[in-house]
């Protein structure tokens, strides 16, 4: 039996693709960096690896997975949204990342929104759940842009995780 195909997700600015092996160097690199933090890191390029993978493997094992954010007018890859689930993940995740350079342009939300509308519709997926980091205030921000609200009650992924739970 063979998997279903990744989705190409269009919005006005974006289109949200399937991730590539080009795509890992800039996904190792904000993995690497100080900015990780916030995501249980700075990780090593092995490690980042692995992540990488995961993000594929979720489409083979759930149906859903990552999806890069390629700005349309230009083709650059500026970061990528993901729904993540597995042993590590109490709930299903929806969560965003964009690369160093690119913040502040609303292309999480933008992808983010379109993600979890296409689970939506073609998965049934409803009431996904963030994990934010309560340093990360940016990330937090996206949540509730997303109409995601703080759900205390929420099992977490780690202890200090903020669980934002977008609308069903």
């Amino acid at each position: 039996m063979s998997a279903p195909p990744i989705p190409t997700l269009v919005t006005e600015r974006l289109t949200l693709r399937a991730p590539v092996e080009a795509d890992f160097p800039a996904y190792a690199a904000l993995m690497a960096s100080a900015r990780a933090t916030c995501m249980g890191g700075p990780f090593d390029r092995r490690v980042a690896w692995g992540m990488f993978c995961h993000d594929l493997a979720c489409w083979r094992l759930y149906g859903h997975g990552a999806l890069m954010l390629a700005v349309r007018a230009t083709g650059e890859c500026v970061g990528g949204v993901s729904i993540s689930h597995g042993p590590l993940f109490p709930e299903k995740e929806l969560g965003w990342q964009v690369y160093e350079g690119n913040e502040g342009r609303g292309y999480a939300t933008e992808g983010a929104r379109a993600l979890r509308d296409w689970a939506a519709r073609t998965l049934g997926l409803r009431g996904l759940v963030s994990y934010v980091d309560p340093r990360n205030h940016r990330s937090a921000a996206v949540a509730e842009r997303l109409g995601a609200v703080l759900d205390p009650a929420a099992p977490k992924q780690d202890p200090d995780d903020l669980v934002y739970r977008h609308p069903a």
